[in-house]
């Protein structure tokens, strides 16, 4: 199955096919919205949401949420059958992920984003939606799944990362970019320091697959929109943008255009923000801020909307990261990995293999634990387990491991500064690690053989009844 979307209105469309998608009109953008988002992703067949007649809005902008937090949309999302369970989808990812050939973007002589133009004076953010999401948020925020472009002024690689993006007043954004290690942050301090502002686009509408290369954890001088290209096998089309000349997503809904203010000179207070964790991490503190000089849109703007809400609700269905932790494991030589998955919106990871050796699990358990970013707690299970099934896992963890032998502690971890636990203190100077949890709720190896037979069948066994009787039971 290939990707068949050209842009965000056509995923849309993929996703009313197969059943995914519900409308709602009326619903206010301080806290409805929002509300209504957070609802519907904990719901046990969470669908997507396209939010229209918004009050205090021109009738036909419209609000898209919810776009891949499902396993389908997620798998809909990299061209992958959303028939597919969840661990089977995320194994196809993995391996197309190993197969990728990065795309450069094809530059078009025209774009669908620039239907509509506000200029200079007449920029208004008002005109176009921005939620508040959550009841302690600070203030809108048309940026939730935002992509963010900036060009390095050194060597002219363009960075397009999620950053969050909170409105201030009609021609006055915020960019949050959480920490200094960042790209779009380090971009951004080389033309600070030599005196000058950063030139941004902000793409509050993008289809999918550049949502997801925007989260991907690429190496400096990766492009974003070359990686979304070798998701969609295709060049993303591109129209460099009338003031900064950034190489903007042509099909992009909304974009905003300006600069990025040096740090020293102008800031504004930014957040707070409910963040992935189910927590705000911080009160309001100083962010960068982009004065913007235009606004484009097409006919009818989708705002795609990504808010973080309360774990196990994430902005993905599958475990994108996982993956990398899978392929991490098996190109440090570990053999025999059946699966892998994070639960708690990526704070708990669980890895499943079939055991070969005494220390195997334990090996696996350590170098996942080093890849698992913020997580405080490892599981590592045996085949017979799905690592996406988190009612499987506690019953192996609460049959297989003995918490007196089988749980070990690793300090001073890899965390962030949206980790709750750590304190203020700390983390105004900088001390943001953890400890991780590892828990091996294997049967001891040693014991293999002796170890009692599980009733439940087996999870080929499992599929068999599914392709056999689904359509009676399900």
């Amino acid at each position: 199955m290939d990707v068949d979307y050209l842009d965000l209105r056509e995923f849309i469309e993929r996703v009313d096919a197969i059943g995914d998608l519900k409308r709602v009109s009326g619903a206010h953008q301080d806290y409805e919205i929002g509300a209504i988002t957070e609802v519907a992703a904990g719901l046990p067949h969470c669908p997507a949401l396209l939010f229209d007649k918004i009050p205090g809005q021109p009738e036909t902008n419209r609000v898209f949420t919810n776009a891949t937090v499902g396993a389908k949309r997620a798998a809909l999302a990299l061209g992958i059958d959303p028939s597919l369970t969840p661990l089977d989808a995320l194994r196809v990812w993995k391996e197309k992920r190993g197969k990728l050939k990065m795309l450069p973007p094809e530059q078009k002589g025209d774009a669908v984003y620039l239907e509509n133009a506000m200029e200079g004076d007449s920029v208004d953010l008002g005109k176009l939606p921005q939620p508040i999401w959550h009841q302690g948020d600070g203030g809108p925020y048309i940026g939730s799944g935002a992509l963010v472009m900036t060009r390095d002024p050194e060597t002219g690689w363009v960075n397009s990362s999620i950053y969050r993006i909170q409105v201030h007043d009609r021609n006055r954004v915020t960019i949050q970019f959480d920490h200094n290690g960042r790209h779009g942050a380090i971009i951004a301090k080389r033309y600070w320091d030599k005196g000058q502002p950063c030139p941004v686009a902000v793409v509050c509408g993008q289809d999918p697959a550049l949502f997801i290369s925007g989260f991907e954890y690429l190496p400096e001088g990766a492009s974003e929109l070359d990686f979304a290209g070798a998701i969609k096998g295709a060049p993303i089309p591109v129209h460099n943008g009338p003031r900064t000349g950034l190489p903007i997503p042509a099909q992009a809904e909304i974009v905003l255009e300006g600069m990025l203010l040096p740090f020293a000179e102008a800031s504004l207070p930014e957040g707070p923000f409910g963040e992935f964790t189910g927590y705000y991490a911080a009160d309001k503190r100083p962010a960068p801020v982009m004065e913007v000089s235009a606004i484009y849109h097409r006919n009818d703007p989708i705002l795609l909307g990504s808010p973080p809400l309360k774990p196990p609700r994430f902005h993905f269905g599958l475990s994108f990261r996982a993956a990398s932790i899978w392929s991490n494991l098996e190109a440090a030589g570990v053999t025999d990995i059946v699966g892998a998955w994070q639960h708690v919106s990526q704070l708990m990871t669980v890895v499943s293999l079939k055991q070969r050796y005494a220390g195997h699990a334990k090996r696996t358990a350590l170098i996942a634990a080093a890849q698992s970013y913020m997580g405080r707690v490892v599981v590592v299970v045996d085949e017979d387990v799905d690592p996406s099934n988190l009612a499987d896992v506690m019953w192996a963890v609460t049959t297989r491991a003995e918490p007196s032998e089988d749980v070990d502690i690793v300090r001073n971890a890899w965390s962030s500064s949206l980790d709750p636990r750590i304190s203020a203190a700390d983390r105004d100077a900088g001390l943001t690690s953890n400890s991780k949890m590892i828990i091996d709720a294997c049967i001891p190896f040693h014991r293999r053989d002796e170890y009692p037979k599980s009733s439940a069948l087996s999870i080929a066994e499992g599929k068999d009844v599914i392709t056999r009787w689904g359509s009676a039971i399900l």
